[in-house]
């Protein structure tokens, strides 16, 4: 119990603390910068400007500093093996500038990794004797808990992956006890904090309906078919930016990219479309649905690009903008679907395909609209909906194992196992 409680207070503590570097970073270029020299800095030069130059950082970065920064994201799940110690202030300096340069990544995959190599460092030691997997399960339910600040998530989470790994004998919740104290300890550090939640405005749901499943089932599946255009797209991208072979211009070329995107779907479409979503939400009204299917059509290029490039960043908070954009635009072109239904079959069809992990596109979908009503018709869209994900393709590109991330990179950028056991199956 106190290792988990610990592991779940530093967890927060990371994100915490990089989360507030990122948003003061982020106020200073995109605010303060721009007001004092006459700047506009939406739809202007300015957002191409930041996102180039923030390329150039991140490719510097990952180029000189030690580690690297840790793997290429295109290649990695959600969870991957323990990073050396090495890695992670150039991570944590990646993570940080891309955040807040407007890189359309989420923090959830670098601060995950971060927490589970400073975990297995800790209690894997012979003097604490913690296996290499149980470190993993403790960091990743303490960040999750907080990310999400709620439990829940990485309970589900948690249950996913024991099931997958099989091989263990007795009562499941044996071996969710200390990962869930974990969890919950990382969600109440971020509740006394006002960690921001994931619900956005929407009018209220007036109760289940018989319509409501069938609106569900094909709004989901035009989302997870819109998102899996990243799936395609990936693997060509990837190959295409690392043609470059130097990880300063691969990720300064993606910069621009990025910069250029920014421009044509607007300032909602930058970052990592928390706060982006909710904006969306409120304005919804006064945008036509054609744009705002243009905004979600730009934040699937934008993810394609920042993970192709090289940026350090996640995938699901990018998917759920995905979705509430998707949703959005469905409901103003057919008004008759309640908008609670159309932005959460969504993001359920948006995070399946992304993450491929029925629970976690659940509870994304639950929490993003915030009624507990909205569930039985979830429960219910999500059985064919996860036959659509299934039939595709993970979104990562699969590369031969050792193949450095960028030519120029003479050093090898696998993962370092603290301990035997540590592989991918464990950490997973």
């Amino acid at each position: 119990m106190v290792p988990a409680l610990v592991v779940g207070i530093v967890s927060a503590l990371t994100l915490l603390a990089l989360s507030e570097l990122a948003t003061w970073i982020q106020h200073l270029v995109w605010d303060r910068l721009p007001e004092a020299w006459g700047v506009a800095s939406t739809r202007t030069w300015w957002t191409v400007l930041v996102l180039t130059v923030t390329g150039l950082l991140v490719g510097a970065t990952v180029r000189w500093a030690p580690g690297h920064a840790g793997v290429d994201p295109a290649t990695t799940e959600l969870v991957s093996e323990p990073l050396a110690l090495r890695a992670l202030p150039g991570l944590a300096l990646a993570l940080v500038l891309g955040l807040a340069g407007g890189v359309s990544l989420g923090p959830e995959n670098p601060i995950i990794a971060l927490n589970v190599a400073l975990a297995a460092w800790f209690l894997c030691r012979p003097r604490f004797g913690v296996p290499v997997p149980g470190a993993v399960a403790l960091a990743m339910a303490g960040t999750i808990g907080a990310m999400f600040a709620t439990p829940v998530a990485a309970a589900l989470v948690l249950t996913e992956s024991f099931a997958e790994r099989g091989g263990q004998s007795g009562p499941l919740f044996d071996r969710l006890f200390a990962p869930l104290a974990a969890a919950g300890a990382g969600a109440v550090t971020m509740t006394a904090v006002g960690a921001p939640t994931f619900s956005v405005d929407l009018p209220d749901y007036p109760g289940p309906a018989l319509g409501d499943v069938a609106s569900s089932v094909l709004i989901g599946a035009v989302a997870a078919l819109v998102t899996a255009l990243a799936v395609v797209a990936l693997p060509v991208v990837h190959r295409l930016f690392h043609r470059l072979r130097s990880p300063v211009l691969a990720l300064g070329a993606g910069g621009l990219v990025l910069g250029l995107l920014g421009l044509l779907g607007g300032p909602l479409t930058l970052f990592k479309g928390l706060d982006e979503m909710k904006e969306l939400a409120q304005q919804a009204d006064t945008y036509a649905w054609s744009t705002i299917l243009l905004m979600a059509v730009v934040k699937v290029a934008a993810l394609v690009v920042a993970a192709a490039a090289g940026f350090r960043g996640g995938r699901i908070f990018p998917a759920v903008f995905i979705g509430v954009a998707l949703g959005l635009s469905a409901s103003s072109l057919v008004p008759a679907v309640p908008p609670a239904i159309a932005v959460s079959a969504a993001v359920l069809g948006a995070v399946l395909v992304v993450a491929r992990d029925g629970w976690l596109a659940l509870f994304m979908a639950a929490v993003t609209v915030g009624d507990v009503h909205l569930l039985p018709v979830l429960c219910v869209a999500v059985l064919p909906l996860w036959l659509v994900a299934r039939s595709m393709p993970p979104l990562r590109v699969d590369l031969p194992p050792g193949t450095p991330e960028f030519p120029a990179l003479a050093t090898t950028q696998g993962t370092a196992r603290t301990a035997e056991g540590g592989g991918r199956g464990g950490a997973r």
